[in-house]
Parts: C-alpha cells; sequence; structure tokens
C-alpha cells in the first residue's frame, strides 16, 4: 500500500526525497531514512524480494479487471483509465500476465475503486485500514485471489511525475506509479529489500518506477519461469541470449538460462522452539501472538516467521505486524507454525511459536 507519501501496507508514494513544503520528511518514514541510512544493497544473489507467507496466487494468466468508481479530483475517466492501462503494461511486459478491462457489472479477477476514508470493509475489520485524508495512505492492494486495488479519492491524482503544486497547495500524484505497485500486491509479490526496486516500500521516494530483476524473479518464483515468444529456442541457438542480453532477458528467460539466476529465500537463523503452543481456533477468528513483552525493557528487536520464512509487512485481509504482537485471520492460507524471535544485535534473547490449526 502507500502511505506519506510513501507506498506503505502492502505503503509510502511520491517522487523526491525532500520536502521544503512539509518541512522535512513526511510522516510515516522511518528514523533509518530521515537520516540518509537506507539499508545496506545486498549481494547480487542474496534474496531481496519477499512473497505472501502462503505464496498466494493466480491459477490462471489472463486477468480481467473492472473499474469501480473513478477521481474526483483532477484528472477524468479517460485519463483514469489511460493512467491504469499503462501499470498494467508494466506488468505483462515482463511476466505471463495478460489484463483486459471489462465493464462494472461483469465478473472480473481484479476490482479497482477510489473511494473515501470509510470504504467498503475497513470499520469492521482489524487488519484492513480505512483512508486518512490527504497526504497520508494513498493506496493499498489485496493479495490473491482477493483482487481488490483501493486508492484514496482525497488524493490528487495525475498521470505524469509526482509533484508538488504551488499553485494549488497539494501533492499531486501520478497514478502510474502506484497502481504499479499495488498491481505487484495484486499478482501476490509483498515489499522488496532491494532500494531499487518499484515494489520497496519507499519507491516513490527513490525515483524508481520501472519494475527490476528483483521483482522478475518474485514472479518467477510464484509462476515459474516461461519464456514469452515460441521462437526462443532458436532465437538462443542463434547467440542472442548474449547479443541482445536484456530483450533475451525480459522474452526468453527459460531458453536463455535466466531462470536460474534467482536467489534462494531467507530462512530463519535458528531452529524452532521445543516447546511450541497449538492453537485450534474457528475460521474467520481474529488470532492475536504475543512475544518478547517480559524483555522488552532490554530493547530487543522482534523478528517474524511463518514457516521459517521471514514476515516483513502486514498486508490487509490476513495479517497485522506490530513490535511485540502479530494477528492473523484464521483461514486456510493462514495455518501453520509462527515464530517470533527476539534479537538484540546477534544474540538471540527469547523465541516463542505456535502452530495454527482451523477447528472442524
Amino acid at each position: 500500500a502507500v502511505r506519506g507519501r510513501v507506498i506503505n501496507y502492502v505503503l509510502f508514494a511520491d517522487g523526491s526525497t525532500y520536502y521544503p513544503a512539509l518541512r522535512g520528511f513526511p510522516p510515516g518514514i522511518p528514523p533509518a531514512l530521515r537520516d540518509g541510512k537506507f539499508p545496506p544493497h545486498p549481494h547480487s544473489r542474496k534474496k531481496r524480494y519477499t512473497l505472501t507467507p502462503g505464496h498466494l496466487k493466480w491459477d490462471h494468466f489472463n486477468l480481467t479487471y473492472k473499474i469501480l468508481s473513478f477521481p474526483r479530483n483532477i484528472i477524468n475517466e479517460s485519463q483514469t483509465r489511460k493512467g491504469l492501462s499503462a501499470a498494467f503494461r508494466m506488468w505483462s511486459e515482463v511476466s505471463p500476465f495478460s489484463f483486459r478491462e471489462v465493464p462494472p457489472k461483469a465478473a472480473s479477477d481484479l476490482k479497482i475503486g477510489f473511494y473515501s476514508i470509510n470504504h467498503t470493509d475497513c470499520l469492521e475489520s482489524s487488519i484492513h485500514h480505512c483512508f486518512d485524508g490527504t497526504t497520508g495512505e494513498l493506496a493499498h492492494a489485496f493479495f490473491p485471489q482477493t483482487g481488490e486495488i483501493h486508492f484514496d479519492d482525497h488524493e490528487y491524482w495525475i498521470v505524469g511525475n509526482t509533484r508538488f503544486s504551488w499553485k494549488k497547495g497539494v501533492w499531486l500524484t501520478d497514478l502510474v506509479h502506484v497502481a504499479a505497485h499495488e498491481i505487484g500486491h495484486a499478482l501476490g509479490l509483498m515489499h522488496s529489500l532491494d532500494p531499487n526496486a518499484l515494489m520497496h516500500i519507499n519507491a516513490t521516494l527513490t525515483g524508481k518506477n520501472t519494475i527490476s530483476q528483483d521483482e522478475m524473479w518474485g514472479i518467477f518464483r510464484l509462476y515459474g519461469c516461461k519464456d514469452r515468444i515460441f521462437i526462443c529456442p532458436s532465437w538462443s541457438q542463434k547467440g542472442y541470449c548474449r547479443t541482445r542480453r536484456k530483450f533475451m532477458k525480459k522474452n526468453c528467460p527459460y531458453s536463455c538460462g535466466f531462470c536460474s539466476e534467482f536467489p534462494f529465500p531467507t530462512v530463519m537463523p535458528t531452529p524452532l522452539p521445543q516447546r511450541m503452543k497449538t492453537r485450534i481456533v474457528p475460521e474467520g477468528r481474529n488470532v492475536t501472538f504475543r512475544c518478547g513483552q517480559k524483555i522488552i525493557h532490554k530493547k530487543g528487536k522482534v523478528y517474524w516467521y511463518k514457516e521459517k520464512e521471514l514476515l516483513e509487512y502486514s498486508y490487509p485481509g490476513y495479517l497485522s505486524l506490530n513490535d511485540d504482537h502479530m494477528s492473523i485471520i484464521a483461514n486456510v492460507i493462514n495455518e501453520g507454525t509462527y515464530t517470533c524471535v527476539v534479537k538484540k544485535k546477534s544474540q538471540i534473547l527469547t523465541t516463542y511459536s505456535w502452530r495454527v490449526r482451523l477447528k472442524h
């Protein structure tokens, strides 16, 4: 999602690193980023993209979408369609997916809307956030196969570079950039650790508005690595993988052997605790795990894992991460083993683990 002029939730969105009109940085930007301390760039083969804990994904590639409502500020329906189409095209050019708009009353895989603060079920849901007005959270998306993308209708959307309008006294936000980030979530990608990736939590702060190799690795891992053109094997034999590497990496990753380049996922640095609690809960119940409350005075950092794979961000409809606790909605996707590890520098202070099963 996008929050504080930054794409955040599954949230934060803008186009520059300094905000003189706001007297510094907008709300929600982590202190490390305010100080210019971006995460160190990892080695090329280290995992940077992240997937949903259940590896949620679509079971078909020809996706349809419909627009249920349009923005009320600045851009019209035609410009909105143009911007969304451009964002979808960014993904269709580097993935096996195709996207087609259908009428509002037709069945569709994806549903897109521009909403006010209180929208759909945000007041009743503990995980789906309501919007917060201008320059707060810009948008958020639900993972497969829920297929919803919500934009804040209080924002001033444009098709073009995000910028501050001195005449209007508001931020003008690029719909294409934010939509492309949210579509990535709708396809199953969480935020990336790569500061050069479109799916990085601060992508719009760093001006990254193109799909990187990092996102392609994530899509490969979710949906498999496939050639996009039937003639790829022949082109590969002619040496195009070397002489036209950029084109072939995009269109013929399988024939050129680029699929094997993506990195392995990061696993938890410690084995599961021997003592594990099992919670059997009815489907739909909100389940909360609390971690490290007794040692919080030691200022340890809490890390959450599912099935030994790191959980880094909240995402609507499934889980919400906080400093010392995590909440999930009990369903088939969220069944599994959850572990929290409390660390101070390199020292592990404590670990807790829970196994969640649905009550049948």
